[in-house]
């Protein structure tokens, strides 16, 4: 396999869950020193804390997770919205914050979110969880133009209906009704492969995305256009 992203080094935030394993293991197949993050990112130090100890960082994948509330609009309280935007908003501009100095002094380095499709379309009952992930897309779309006279590329992956534990684990995938929500809901009658959307991040990781400002791109089966 082509060593595409050979000396580079990738920090992946939490790494074990949502699309860290996939990421993983395909850019350490294209050659990638993979810095694999484990664990919240809740606590406002930690961010810092992780790029410190990671030392060079040429990309930085945020990949963030938590279980998306179902709660009715009316019911979402404040500690609910309180939760979801820490752990899925608050921690992309420390993390930001932390890796930028060393991008900006090298003139070089890429950020790239692992976000959702659920900011691009409506649904019932998912109004903490998509204003989370809507909040990701605006802060990657802002950071993408201001960082990009640096040589800087801040680029996301809006997905949905991708293969994934966090979202989509065997239980589900197996379920009759969720087999047909399937063929009902996505064009392409499946789900993307966890290894589909890894090869994708795994090109905007690679110097042949350059040309990428601000962008977002829907990996959802074509989910988003029904």
């Amino acid at each position: 396999m082509e060593q595409i992203l050979k000396n580079n080094r990738i920090l992946v935030t939490q790494s074990d869950t949502f699309m860290g394993p996939a990421i993983c293991e395909l850019l350490m197949s294209k050659g990638a020193d993979v810095i694999a993050h484990v664990g919240s990112l809740v606590d406002p130090s930690e961010p810092g804390r992780i790029v410190a100890k990671a030392g060079k960082v040429d990309v930085l994948i945020v990949n963030l997770a938590i279980g998306a509330p179902s709660t009715p609009a009316a019911e979402v309280s404040e500690q609910e919205w309180d939760e979801v935007f820490a752990a899925l908003v608050h921690p992309l501009p420390r993390l930001t914050r932390a890796v930028l100095p060393q991008m900006i002094s090298r003139s070089s380095g890429k950020i790239i979110l692992i976000g959702s499709a659920s900011a691009l379309r409506g649904m019932k009952r998912t109004t903490t969880y998509s204003a989370a992930r809507g909040a990701q897309i605006a802060y990657v779309q802002a950071l993408g133009v201001e960082v990009a006279k640096h040589n800087i590329q801040v680029n996301a992956i809006a997905q949905n209906f991708v293969d994934n534990p966090s979202y989509f684990p065997e239980e589900i995938q197996a379920n009759p009704k969720f087999q047909d929500r399937l063929k009902r809901e996505v064009p392409l009658g499946r789900l993307v492969s966890s290894s589909e959307d890894a090869s994708f991040v795994a090109y905007l990781c690679s110097d042949a995305a350059n040309c990428f400002v601000g962008q977002i791109f829907p990996i959802c089966g074509g989910w988003i256009s029904r």
